[in-house]
């Protein structure tokens, strides 16, 4: 980035910070919160250019002092060591960014083949997705979903949302969760002791605001029923879930853990407008012909990304050859040692490209 980019950088965070100072803007909550991720978002580049310019400012100094004192020569040098590596993190942050970073997520966690044992691990993936949110201080909730008992879903949507603005948000650590994920181990009806495989899928998708896609009244089948529990048992008597069709793309979502019927509908809605967005960016992607590709971010959505072995303990993630043996522990939300491979992974690969594109 030059000069004049890095001005305008600063100018614009200079705006940001003066609009989030003023009282008027956080009487329009989703304004302020527009504004406080895009704050938050620019907060570390600032900050590690500020730092940067300041070292290099320092080190000129030491430099200039130590032709007439020798005791700053020292100073100097090791300013001088330190300059390379925050040019490097700046670089690295001026990177171009996933703009849904500082976004908050949806999750769909479908069964797979393997019947009942299948539901089952879409439920141990559910407690692990909201174990980790808990871990990092996050909100969730479950908005939809089809239990077979036994703590076993068919299907079942959260909403993992953070707390504060970040730059990297929810979407950003999870957001390379979508793939089939694949268990093995011996299922809780298996009499024989025998090891099974069954796989569950994993959608995700960033949770957009309103005016980021369109949708016209028209284009949507908006149908009613009765919300039901286990087995499917009516839990209510009135017609409060809702399931709504998005006619030109055939998507269909529901929801029916809301109380009201207008609830229920704010909710699918919800989760319309993120598979509408993922829709778009997809193709929009592969329009574009990009020639650089990313082994995580291209990952085809039916590939089996990961497998669960539970007779070993182990991990295993193949788009970056992660391997561990603390499923244990994973499956109990401690998820930071695969997600850091895996935007580490993404990292270097955007580190590449711009290299290339030099």
């Amino acid at each position: 980035m030059n000069s004049t980019s890095l001005k305008e950088l600063l100018g614009e965070y200079a705006e940001l910070e003066q609009a989030l100072a003023d009282p008027a803007v956080h009487g329009d909550q989703d304004r302020a919160r527009k504004l406080g991720r895009r704050y938050a978002q620019l907060t570390p580049t600032v900050k590690a250019l500020r730092e940067l310019e300041s070292a290099r400012e320092d080190m000129t100094a030491a430099r200039e002092l130590a032709a007439e004192d020798e005791t700053f020569a020292a100073e100097a040098e090791s300013l001088a060591e330190r300059v390379p590596a925050l040019e490097a993190r700046l670089t690295e942050l001026l990177l171009p960014r996933d703009p849904h970073d500082s976004s908050d997520l949806l999750m769909e966690i479908k069964s797979g083949e393997g019947g009942d044992e299948s539901a089952l691990f879409a439920g141990d993936l559910l407690r692990m997705y909201l174990r980790y949110a808990e871990r990092h201080g996050w909100q969730t909730e479950v908005l939809d979903g089809t239990d077979t008992g036994l703590g076993g879903f068919k299907d079942v949507t959260v909403a993992i949302k953070s707390r504060t603005p970040a730059a990297d948000g929810v979407w950003s650590r999870l957001k390379f969760e979508g793939g089939v994920h694949r268990v093995q181990r011996v299922p809780v009806t298996e009499s024989q002791g025998r090891i099974h495989t069954s796989a569950a899928g994993v959608l995700v998708y960033p949770d957009v605001e309103d005016v980021e896609v369109e949708i016209d009244e028209k284009d949507l089948r908006v149908d009613v029923f009765r919300s039901s529990g286990k087995g499917g048992q009516s839990v209510n008597t009135t017609d409060s879930a809702v399931r709504i069709t998005h006619l030109p793309t055939g998507i269909v979502v529901s929801c029916q853990n809301e109380r009201s019927q207008l609830q229920n509908k704010t909710r699918a809605m919800q989760v319309l407008r993120a598979r509408l967005v993922a829709v778009a960016e997809e193709e929009a992607a592969k329009q574009a012909a990009d020639t650089r590709r990313s082994q995580v971010r291209t990952v085809d959505r039916s590939e089996r990304v990961r497998t669960y072995n539970f007779p070993e303990n182990r991990i295993s993630d193949h788009r970056v050859n992660y391997k561990a043996y603390n499923l244990d522990h994973v499956l109990d939300g401690d998820l930071d040692g695969v997600l850091d491979a895996l935007a580490a992974a993404d990292r270097d690969e955007r580190l590449e490209g711009a290299q290339v594109s030099h």
